[in-house]
């Protein structure tokens, strides 16, 4: 059995080894000529599988480790009879932590000595949304959620949701909806020139979820006016072809990597694994877990004498600091423009090993309870 895969998904011969030979591909050029004698393809969402792609193959089973499907011809998969699974959830801790590392910074800047007082609208309640919604409730956030396709699903006088326009007017605006396109409630440019306007200097734009979510020419337009507001991008239109000039005016910009710590990483590819050995009919008898290695920061230890901000702060930072992830970035705008998409593909291709929050232990030595309240719900360990 031959397994074509994007060479970037992690463990492949630790997950699939044993079930067939592992040709390692580039996702975001591999051919149809790659997948010609291929009968898996695992890919991450770099990677378009149509019909271009497939129509001459015998490949009877697809995985994408990512959470989005919108890379993928899923009705015409279904039409061929090609089996399809993705691995949603998978990094949805991962892309939590770092919204909130970026609140972090985002307080620090707007010289809050609490970043509670911020509040936050939540744009898509799927399992990334709700996973911050969760963790920033439990920091004591207020928290506006706003998801038309959820709630058209549940009671109308259901209050957990608001509208977009409600979501907007938050300190903080944060997007994590899937890209879509012919739906009720589509998602292509739904940060329009209007929506954009009506943001300003005392807000907070993220977004971590598709780059076409937002209008980026509107964006940047808007930019460039007064009373603009701060903007994040993880994510942008024409990957990896990024815009310079929208580089050079977001306030944080990173290279698609909020969803890339390691253990979201191999969780999406355990999670096809057990697809593809369902499918298969095999004993799924492999865990993340197990390969894992250790952590290079184990443990922090904090006093009594630390201050509650400071301590999340120096903790949060110490596992993950998006701007060492900017300033990467940054340097490949200076490149010739034809090397800049090959260079932002090398930064998800070669980025640095991340860990979550779980990974280190948080030693604390007479602390208040509030102290160690945050610190669980930031998500580390404790050892009081």
């Amino acid at each position: 059995m031959l397994i074509v895969a994007d060479e970037n998904i992690p463990l492949l011969e630790s997950f699939f080894g044993d079930i067939g030979t592992i040709r390692r591909v580039s996702g975001r050029t591999v051919s149809p000529e790659d997948v010609n004698d291929a009968d898996i393809l695992l890919v991450r969402s770099v990677t378009r599988v149509n019909e271009a792609l497939l129509k001459d193959s015998r490949v009877r089973y697809v995985g994408t480790s990512t959470i989005g499907t919108d890379h993928v011809d899923l009705p015409w998969l279904e039409s061929r009879g090609i089996a399809f699974s993705a691995a949603p959830g998978c990094n949805a801790n991962s892309v939590a932590e770092y919204v909130l590392s970026v609140l972090s910074l985002y307080a620090e800047q707007q010289g809050l000595d609490d970043w509670e007082t911020l509040s936050v609208g939540i744009v898509g309640a799927g399992n990334v949304g709700s996973e911050l919604a969760l963790k920033l409730d439990k920091l004591g956030f207020t928290v506006r959620l706003c998801d038309p396709p959820r709630q058209a699903l549940e009671d109308e006088g259901n209050e957990t949701f608001c509208s977009l326009d409600e979501a907007l007017e938050c300190d903080v605006i944060t997007l994590h909806t899937p890209l879509t396109r012919e739906s009720a409630h589509p998602t292509f440019h739904m940060m329009d020139a209007d929506k954009l306007a009506r943001l300003t200097a005392g807000q907070l734009l993220i977004n971590t979820s598709r780059g076409e979510v937002i209008e980026s020419a509107a964006l940047l337009e808007r930019l460039q006016a007064p009373n603009a507001p701060t903007v994040v991008l993880d994510v942008w239109e024409q990957e990896p072809r990024v815009n310079p000039q929208l580089v050079d005016r977001v306030w944080l910009a990173t290279p698609h990597i909020a969803g890339y710590s390691l253990e979201g990483k191999v969780q999406g590819t355990e999670m096809v694994y057990q697809s593809l050995c369902r499918f298969l009919g095999l004993p799924a008898r492999k865990k993340a877990g197990q390969y894992l290695p250790e952590p290079a920061l184990s443990k922090l230890c904090f006093t009594s004498t630390a201050e509650e901000m400071d301590a999340g702060n120096i903790a949060m930072r110490s596992c993950y600091d998006p701007r060492r992830d900017d300033a990467r970035l940054r340097l490949t705008m200076d490149l010739p423009a034809e090397e800049r998409g090959t260079a932002f593909d090398r930064l998800r291709k070669n980025y640095p090993l991340r860990r979550e929050f779980s990974s280190v232990k948080i030693q604390l030595k007479g602390t208040s309870k509030s102290l160690q309240d945050t610190f669980r719900a930031l998500g580390f360990k404790l050892k009081i």
